[in-house]
Order: structure tokens, then sequence, then C-alpha cells
């Protein structure tokens, strides 16, 4: 247990669960996702945590003896700090911290909109080789619905950027999002984005709601669309169908394995396209052939 302080909720990655957690700012600057509900108003004001204090705790990792090897920038959008600042940041890890291979963190494309090329590969070079870019979709109506405050451009203007930096992207999407009424432009301009960014890596989540669907469904109802409702089995596995027919990528893992999703697909696209179809259509149309988790197994 690392000696640390955090100011709660957190959240990571779950590829993230050997790293150490340091929250260099709290909550999230954009904050008003419909579909989230990791950091909201009420549970945290975003705030970037001063330098003196972010030190101060690496100390105190120093001090504790215990092996770091990977670091996970928090809370949800840490590379929305300046350059100056993340720079500051990667040399206090680099001189205390000499064992880390790898430093990640969250990002918003807005996040990259004021940073450089030549700037990422500076971060590159001191550290920062991962971050997981929440892109949700690649359909603009879609993201005007969900008030993301991205569009298919500015995404892929920031994987872009990514990549030619030399960070490696792993980006998610949400299946299901659009709901029925949406459900087939979702899949397909999300797969024509990642066409487009080639991202090393690409997880897909079933969109959720915990603490209730209200918040969410309530701008398809301002916006003069359907009653929102979510997919059921069958259609969820209609739209991964429609996904994986439509994408073209050539060497990045893909992963549908969260706990929120009813059919695990793990492999590489392309050259696992045809197997992981299969087992799509399979769950479409023998589910019973099929492992799928109960209910009670899924989560957040």
């Amino acid at each position: 247990m690392y000696p640390l302080s955090y100011i709660e909720p957190v959240f990571r990655p779950p590829s993230e669960w050997k790293s150490l957690i340091l929250q260099v700012t709290n909550g999230c600057s954009w904050n008003r996702c419909t579909f989230c509900e990791m950091y909201t108003a009420e549970q945290k004001k975003f705030k970037p945590k001063k330098l003196e204090l972010i030190e101060q705790e690496i100390l105190a990792i120093v001090k504790s003896g215990l092996p770091v090897g990977r670091v996970f920038l928090a809370d949800g959008d840490a590379l929305m700090l300046p350059f100056k600042r993340l720079k500051e940041i990667l040399l206090l890890i680099k001189n205390y911290l000499p064992t880390v291979t790898r430093v990640s963190s969250y990002c918003l494309p807005r996040n990259l909109t004021n940073k450089t090329v030549e700037q990422l590969t500076e971060l590159r070079a001191l550290g920062l080789k991962l971050v997981y870019v929440g892109c949700e979709s690649g359909d603009d109506e879609i993201l005007n619905i969900i008030d993301k405050g991205e569009t298919y451009a500015s995404s892929l203007i920031a994987l872009n950027k990514l990549k030619q930096a030399g960070v490696k992207s792993s980006v998610m999407i949400l299946n299901g999002l659009g709901g029925p009424e949406l459900s087939k432009q979702h899949a397909i301009n999300s797969a024509r984005l990642m066409n487009e960014a080639q991202p090393d890596y690409l997880s897909t989540l079933v969109v959720s709601f915990p603490l209730g669907e209200e918040r969410f469904a309530k701008r398809f109802d301002e916006l003069g669309y359907q009653a929102f409702r979510l997919l059921n089995q069958f259609e969820l596995f209609q739209e991964m169908k429609l996904l994986l027919t439509e994408l073209e990528l050539s060497k990045t893992i893909f992963r549908s394995d969260h706990a929120s999703n009813y059919l695990v697909l793990k492999g590489v696209l392309g050259q696992d396209k045809c197997k992981l179809l299969n087992l799509v259509n399979e769950a479409i149309e023998r589910p019973s052939n099929v492992i799928l988790r109960q209910e009670w197994q899924r989560g957040l």
C-alpha cells in the first residue's frame, strides 16, 4: 500500500492495477459528459495539485522503499495541465523514481489543443509513453447529445499528434451510447475514426448507469430524439458486429473485456478480425454456445 492520501473517488484503467496512482489533479476539467459518473461536480471540484505537494508525495514513496515500475497520473484528464507543469512532474518522477519504465494518463482530445508535437515528443522522452483517450464515439451527432465537447475532427487531430510524437494511444469506445435510434451510425463512424487514427490499443465498454440514466436520457428528450433506452444483449452484439465489420486496422490490440461487457473479445486487428466476428455471430445466433457474463457479474 503506497503511503499517499487520496481525494476520493479515484479511478484508473484496469491495465494500471500495478501502477502507482499519482494524483496531479483532482476531478475533471470538463465535467459535463452526460454519460460519465466518474467525476461529477457534486463529488469533486476540479483543481490542479501544487507541484510542491506532488514532490512531497513522491518523496514519501521513495522513503517507503516500495518498488515502483509504472506511474499513472490521475485524475480524469491530467494532461490538461500546461506543458511546463507536465514536464516538471515527469522530471520529478525521473529523478526520484529511476525504476519507473512508463508513465500514463487519461486524456481528453482537447487536452492536446495547445500542445505541439514537439512538446509531446519531449514528454515522451521523459517517460510519458501511453495515454488513454476517451473518444466514446466517432459520430458528431452523438458527441453533441452527450455534451462531450469534442468532434470526430478534434479526436482525430489529438490521436494523430500522439502518433507523430511516438506516444501510444489507448482509445475507448462506448458500445450502446446512441441507443437503438443511433446505433448504426455510432458503429460506422466510430470505426471510420479508428481506421483513420490506427490507435495502438482499442477497447470497448458497454455504456451503463449505476446511478440512473435520467441525466443522460434528458438530453435526448431536450434535442427531440426518441426516448433513450439501453440496448439489450442482442442489439449490443449487432452493434459490435457492425463495428468490427467496418474496422480496417493493421496492428491494433483490441480488447472488449471490461466488466461491463457481456461478451469477452480479445485479439489483434486486423489479423483476428474473422475470429472475433465469428464469435460475435455465434453470440447473436446461438448465445447458449457462448460464455456470456451474467448480470451479477457485470460492473462499471
